[in-house]
């Protein structure tokens, strides 16, 4: 991936997207519309892996699933890059969308509690992408794109009960800034997305996602297109690196 000063062709890249079992289909869909090849990591959601995959190829772009523990030991996250490369001949791009949600209340908070959700978000993060950048540097550059929060990227933390989730989400974004500036020489540029109100979890009560859409400026969810849309730019991007983008339909305004 040279730089030239435009836009980054993915026309016959290859992109392995981390994880995002609730928006990876879009993000898989969109990277195949513009002519790369996509892998499909999963720790326990592989049916949702294999429609991506499907849609990859009803796209006219290879594809293919593989399993992938964030928080294995390092040569296990090596070896799923390995054989990614191994099948789809590179790697351009790196998409790390796993994460961890999951609330705690401060009187049960325990070390272990935060320890699970960093494995997760930013030690995973880290090690996913120094894993990537030996098979980016073969091929001249490469993309990676990490995934954070608002709350996160706003500076602050806003809901009670997530302190493990704030605490490693503002970890990710400390990982992008700082590999972003140890491998800019070796054109591999690294920046963040950071999701607001995209996709309700399928638990939420209707009250509170009429709630949610009601303090959120455009006034609703953004959907896993919104995303998709994000992923694209971070992709093609030929020379924005160590930024986090929120794509919260202003909700931090608010």
């Amino acid at each position: 991936m040279p730089g030239a000063g435009c836009s980054v062709q993915l026309t016959n890249k290859v992109a392995l997207v981390i994880g995002g079992a609730r928006m990876g289909e879009a993000v898989a869909r969109a990277l195949a519309g513009r002519g790369a090849d996509v892998a499909l990591s999963y720790r326990s959601s592989r049916d949702a892996a294999d429609v991506a995959a499907d849609a990859v190829r009803a796209a006219g772009r290879r594809a293919m699933t593989i399993h992938c523990d964030v928080t294995a030991d390092v040569p296990v996250i090596e070896a799923v890059m390995q054989q990614v490369v191994d099948t789809l001949g590179r790697l351009d791009v790196l998409v790390m969308m796993a994460s961890r949600y999951a609330s705690a209340p401060f009187t049960g908070l325990t070390t272990w509690e935060v320890e699970r959700t960093l494995g997760v978000d930013m030690r995973g993060t880290f090690v996913c992408a120094c894993a990537a950048v030996p098979h980016m540097r073969t091929v001249g550059g490469g993309r990676i794109i990490t995934f954070g929060d608002w709350t996160a990227a706003s500076g602050r933390p806003r809901y009670k009960g997530y302190a493990g989730y704030y605490i490693a989400k503002s970890g990710v974004k400390a990982v992008t800034e700082a590999l972003a500036l140890e491998l800019a020489d070796d054109n591999i540029l690294i920046n963040s997305i950071a999701p607001g109100p995209v996709v309700p979890p399928d638990d939420m009560s209707a009250d509170t996602r009429a709630r949610v859409e009601a303090a959120t400026p455009v006034g609703r969810w953004g959907g896993a297109e919104a995303i998709a849309q994000a992923v694209i730019t971070l992709a093609e991007t030929d020379f924005m690196t160590g930024e986090t983008i929120r794509v919260d339909g202003g909700r931090h305004l608010s």
